[in-house]
């Protein structure tokens, strides 16, 4: 079994050292979906949610999130994003986030990604809560990274698990 990072020799939780590792350029992306009722999925299609341009505030929420990961998640190192964007497309019952998160660092901006996506879904939430309190929100996964001395991955399709 490979050696845990994020325990010591006493299994404790520690951060991860990475001042010895090269800085790279590093990329991941993330996605997740919010189904949701017909009339809520119009509503935010059409800009007329009562809280007013859901995906916009969700994009900025997203983004907010991806800079603010080693507060929320215990052990991430705090990260100088060079950027981050969150990208949103209509599916058949509900909106798709994907965000992407690149520096050029020394540790990777998975969870940083995938905290932008989940944020920004929990912000489409709130902002249409009012229109439907049953949407679910679901298939979070990371989708892709690139870089790091583990080198580049790419999710198998949803189908192939």
């Amino acid at each position: 079994m490979a050696e845990l990072t994020h325990l010591d020799a006493e299994g404790n939780a520690r951060m991860v050292d990475i001042g010895g590792k090269a800085a790279t350029a590093r990329v991941a992306t993330a996605s997740g979906l919010i189904t949701m009722s017909p009339a809520a999925l119009a509503a935010i299609r059409a800009g007329d949610a009562p809280k007013g341009d859901v995906l916009a505030a969700a994009r900025i929420a997203g983004i907010m999130a991806a800079k603010r990961t080693a507060d929320l998640i215990p052990l991430c190192h705090p990260l100088a994003l060079d950027s981050v964007t969150v990208d949103f497309t209509f599916e058949a019952q509900g909106v798709r986030a994907t965000a992407t998160a690149a520096l050029t660092g020394r540790t990777g901006v998975e969870m940083e990604a995938m905290t932008a996506a989940c944020v920004a879904l929990l912000t489409i939430y709130d902002m249409a809560k009012a229109l439907d309190k049953a949407m679910v929100i679901g298939d979070v996964r990371l989708l892709a990274k690139r870089g790091g001395k583990s080198g580049d991955w790419q999710a198998p399709p949803l189908t192939a698990r």
